[in-house]
């Protein structure tokens, strides 16, 4: 075991069904810890099934915090999350010489290791029209607008998410600058250590861990978990893959056999976004997430 008292954060992270919970689950046992979930939708306590969250036997196993913490119906984001996450550190390391943080949202995992930017709030009016002109015009007029406002930024955001471009575009308008500008990207002291560690599968393989992933939620209650949230279905939160594929099936556009396989493929171009925006960290070391005996070597080589 480790036995220097240096604080440290191991990160697990990784595209979805790599495989993250199992190997963080091994790990956290291992090394006598808690883990902290830095997956932005498994926040949210409605959404359960369509979000791969731990199941109740492995939550026994193990602490988890960040799971199911809040409701789909709060108001939440990256800068609340970094702070909730920075006062749990410091109370966990107080116990723990290693805590385990884990999931596939990279903004999430950058913002407790590195930090965000200040960025300044908009006023509530700006907000509320820049919501409505994407609710009537669709989210091809937030592109539009943001594409000719910043297209420095334009060009590395992901343009599906409609809540990055709502962000970028209130900054833009209320201060007259780009967002892009705003950035500075410039690292937040840590009085801890970081290791990262980023799982990987050839593309076989991760596809075929995907389309089971989403044939098991179907079969664990997926259909009906999305059928209770339709009311809510204007949310942000549900903005997400594998649950706004099946709304489509509820209004009698599609088949349901269509729907999951838009959940499939939808899943399937995550993981390579995701992949695209880890690959550009290089301090993340990347396994397979078969090689625990690797991964706990090169922590104790780290830690030491």
């Amino acid at each position: 075991m480790i036995t220097d008292p240096k604080r440290t954060l191991l990160v697990v992270t990784g595209p979805t069904a790599v495989g993250k919970t199992s190997l963080t689950l091994n790990l956290a046992q291992f090394l006598k810890t808690e883990i902290l979930s830095s997956d932005s939708r498994q926040f949210y306590r409605e959404m359960c099934i369509g979000t791969a969250r731990p199941g109740k036997e492995e939550l026994k196993l193990v602490p988890h915090h960040f799971i199911g913490h809040i409701s789909i119906h709060d108001e939440y984001n990256v800068s609340r999350f970094e702070a909730d996450a920075l006062n749990l550190l410091d109370k966990l390391f107080k116990d723990h010489q290693i805590v385990i943080m884990t999931g596939g949202s990279g903004l999430y995992i950058n913002a407790v290791c590195h930090g965000i930017d200040d960025l300044p709030d908009p006023d509530d009016t700006l907000r509320e029209e820049l919501k409505t002109m994407y609710a009537q015009e669709g989210i091809e007029s937030l592109r539009t607008k943001l594409r000719m406002l910043d297209p420095v930024y334009y060009g590395e955001v992901d343009i599906a998410n409609p809540k990055r471009l709502l962000r970028a575009l209130e900054v833009c308008i209320s201060t007259g600058r780009t967002f892009s500008e705003l950035r500075k990207n410039e690292p937040k002291p840590r009085d801890f250590d970081i290791i990262k560690i980023g799982l990987t599968r050839d593309k076989e393989e991760l596809n075929r861990l995907i389309n089971d992933r989403v044939d098991r939620m179907m079969e664990d209650g997926l259909l009906e978990e999305v059928k209770q949230l339709l009311p809510s279905r204007h949310l942000n939160a549900l903005n997400t893959v594998g649950y706004k594929e099946l709304f489509p099936y509820f209004d009698g556009v599609i088949s349901l056999e269509s729907a999951i396989e838009n959940i499939k493929t939808h899943s399937r171009r995550y993981a390579k976004r995701q992949m695209t925006w880890f690959r550009k960290d290089i301090s993340i070391r990347w396994f397979h997430p078969d090689q625990v005996t690797e991964i706990l070597n090169f922590v104790r080589q780290k830690s030491l």
